[in-house]
């Protein structure tokens, strides 16, 4: 079965940066559209940036610019790398591993990442 692992989240002041990754196992790694959603309180789980099997991105506009997602097919891992990070950026964020043909979803349990002085 997928199983997805995320670690990487915190506390971190306004204009910090932190680096989420997303290992995951028991699926064919290589093929799938990984992506990162969050969620805030009160706020439904979002799309933050996605990647393809050939390393094309899509990036929400409330982040493009500041955050980097990046894949390490050899090591099954999927990295977010969050700067210039805002009060608003705060939120659990979650990796989502996609079967480009069938849909078939997986999700991660979350990791809070919280942005406060």
């Amino acid at each position: 079965q997928v199983q997805l692992v995320e670690s990487g989240g915190g506390l971190v002041q306004p204009g910090g940066s932190l680096r989420l990754s997303c290992a995951a196992s028991g699926l064919i790694f290589s093929m799938y559209i990984m992506a990162w959603y969050r969620q805030a309180p009160g706020n439904q789980r979002e799309l933050v940036a996605e990647i393809t099997s050939g390393r094309e991105t899509n990036y929400a506009d409330s982040v493009r610019g500041r955050f980097t997602l990046s894949r390490d097919n050899a090591k099954r891992t999927v990295d977010l790398q969050m700067n210039s990070l805002k009060p608003e950026d705060t939120a659990v964020y979650y990796c989502k591993s996609t079967h480009p043909r069938t849909n078939f979803a997986s999700w991660g349990q979350g990791t809070q990442v919280t942005v406060s002085s």
